[in-house]
């Protein structure tokens, strides 16, 4: 028996559009391979190190992406994504003539996100080593909130900020029951 899978997407949203934009993307099977929580600090290892620099770099990819707020979690991480105004850009397109550009959705962005990760996460298990559980680096999907008002955007930037500070009780903790 197949399971439909539903989608969290806001039906008929135009995820293209201005925003703020509060991701969370879990490691496949939930895997610690980011780091480590000590004293209440999130502690990068070599796989959190080179998320962080995707994430800095999204803004290069993506020339209408302000990043906010980002937290790296030992097997999970949260964003907020600020899209300031995506627009249609003309390229030429190896066919001949010229064609549009796709608009740049939340969509795009973690999927690129997402695709240059794995990508660097396989070369750095086939070639430094790296803790590998899986052949995926992130679980299918991710969670994706509208920040629709200032208190929204203030508490969320809190609840990232202080994610390490929870760490022990949160629900992505394997060794939350130990």
């Amino acid at each position: 028996m197949t399971k439909n899978r539903q989608s969290i997407r806001l039906k008929k949203y135009d995820y293209s559009q201005s925003g703020l934009y509060f991701v969370t993307i879990c490691a496949q099977n939930r895997e610690c391979l980011f780091g480590d929580i000590v004293d209440e600090k999130m502690i990068f290892n070599d796989v959190g190190n080179m998320i962080e620099k995707q994430w800095n770099n999204i803004p290069e990819r993506f020339n209408v992406v302000v990043l906010d707020t980002f937290q790296i979690m030992p097997n999970h991480i949260h964003m907020i994504i600020h899209i300031v105004g995506a627009t249609l850009v003309v390229a030429p397109s190896i066919r001949a003539g010229i064609k549009p550009a796709p608009t740049t959705t939340l969509g795009n962005i973690i999927g690129a996100f997402k695709s240059l990760t794995a990508h660097e996460y396989i070369m750095g298990v086939k070639n430094n080593g790296w803790k590998s559980f899986d052949k995926r680096l992130w679980q299918r999907n991710y969670y994706e909130h509208i920040i629709r008002n200032e208190s929204d955007l203030n508490k969320i930037r809190e609840y990232i900020k202080n994610n390490p500070l929870f760490w022990l009780k949160d629900v992505n903790n394997p060794t939350k029951y130990v």
